[in-house]
């Protein structure tokens, strides 16, 4: 990796956690997490548009027993500046996540991505392929240039960050009613209004229909069949461009498909322990 990451000059250790800063690229400032074990491999869990590392939470336990988990805020959320808004990629997205790889020490990860974290881990293995182990990549698509574009009422609803209509397309409505705190935390966490607007339009121009083909990761598909933001049909099609991909689809779930579907994190976990002994 290169020095172009310097890590920021402070660390705060928990039992089993770590919280820190480091500087990306560009100097902005990322707030990230280590939780867990080592054992496994480490997961870089990379979350969607405008999220900060809280839409994790509900997710974290099942990962970090076996192996440590690193989140993150990415730039414009949560603990994380939001410099430069005017001019992000999801590849600069990519940028920050290289960064706080290093700075936790890490020379190989699985990589995790859900929804425009999907977008930003395409970019990651393709740059960084002797980092990626593995890639997994919910929810997401290849870009809407070459995939299915987002409906009218979900693109309205997004620039507007209208939290019932978002929470309705991500979530089923029993599942949010056992878990409000798990599903709020899901939300959009921006610093600020240009930050929001930022992160949609750096996911609306993502194209990875060249680099996608370019992926030598071991790579799992995952979406739901009545996702309300992606449409599903992207899975295909995403699987397709990436050689080896394997695809799975989980019947009736959401966005946020591991909400009343616990099953997917157990069918993620054997994924990147066969990748594990794949690794030559």
């Amino acid at each position: 990796m290169t020095s172009e990451y310097a890590e920021f000059p402070f660390r705060i250790t928990f039992e089993n956690n770590t919280m820190s800063y480091v500087k990306s690229f560009d100097g902005t400032s990322l707030w990230y997490e280590v939780h867990g074990h080592a054992g496994g491999t480490p997961v870089l869990l990379i979350a969607g548009n405008a999220c900060d590392h809280a839409v994790w939470n509900y997710v974290l336990a099942d990962f970090s027993a076996e192996r440590q988990v690193i989140v993150f805020d990415h730039r414009g959320t949560g603990k994380s500046d939001d410099h430069f808004p005017e001019s992000w990629s999801t590849r600069d997205f990519a940028k920050d996540a290289s960064a706080v790889l290093q700075a936790a020490g890490v020379k190989h990860a699985h990589i995790y991505g859900h929804s425009m974290g999907g977008r930003v881990a395409q970019w990651l293995a393709t740059d960084r392929p002797d980092v990626t182990l593995s890639l997994i990549l919910g929810a997401t698509s290849i870009g809407e240039k070459h995939g299915i574009p987002l409906t009218a009422a979900t693109t309205k609803a997004m620039r507007d960050n209208d939290s019932v209509q978002l929470m309705a397309m991500c979530y089923p409505d029993d599942w949010v009613m056992a878990h409000p705190e798990e599903a709020m935390s899901g939300a959009p966490n921006p610093r600020s209004a240009e930050a929001f607007q930022a992160h949609i339009r750096a996911s609306g121009e993502h194209d990875a229909w060249e680099i996608a083909s370019l992926i030598n990761a071991p790579t799992l598909v995952i979406h739901g069949s009545d996702d309300g933001i992606t449409p599903s049909g992207n899975a295909g099609i995403l699987a397709a461009r990436i050689p080896g991909a394997c695809l799975h689809m989980l019947e009736k779930a959401r966005h946020v498909y591991w909400a009343g579907h616990p099953e997917v994190n157990i069918i993620i976990s054997e994924f990147m322990k066969e990748a594990e002994r794949l690794k030559p």
